[in-house]
């Protein structure tokens, strides 16, 4: 019934003292680390999303900063736009979900040096676009390899 289902997933990143946070969860075979973030629900803003989904994941209250980048996730099961944005801590601590309704759950919650990212699967062009302030922000990317995720 879903087959032709489009989605929405929007994604964060928060960067303080060089560090970014990132949650440990099966992503992929070649990774096992990723952005906070996940699928829009239904009438939900990005911003109520992004918000959401990073309380949930990881106990931060954020705020959106701006836009970084629009991609589309051709790999995903149906058609997927891919949305991440610049946060802002604005409370919460970090803390693991309680995962309860998750078939896919974190199993860690860190911040870690944007120079070590690549010792977390992250590619080396996702990497130099975080050293770099990420480039470009506010446009759409293309493909989410475009942007190294």
């Amino acid at each position: 019934m879903h087959d032709h289902l489009f989605q929405v997933r929007v994604t964060g990143i928060l960067v303080e003292d060089d560090k970014i946070l990132i949650v440990r969860q099966n992503v992929s075979t070649k990774r096992n680390w990723s952005l906070p973030g996940g699928r829009l629900e239904e009438g939900e803003t990005l911003e109520e999303g992004v918000k959401r989904e990073w309380k949930e994941e990881t106990g931060i209250e954020a705020q959106v900063i701006k836009l970084l980048y629009v991609c589309d996730f051709l790999e995903a099961t149906s058609p997927l736009l891919h949305i991440t944005f610049l946060l802002s801590k604005v409370g919460g601590s970090i803390t693991l979900p309680s995962n309860e309704y998750d078939a896919n759950p974190i199993s860690d919650v860190k911040m870690v040096p944007i120079s070590e990212l690549e010792q977390y699967g992250f590619s080396t062009r996702f990497t130099n676009l975080a050293l770099s302030d990420f480039p470009h922000a506010g446009q759409y990317m293309g493909v989410k390899s475009n942007i190294g995720l």
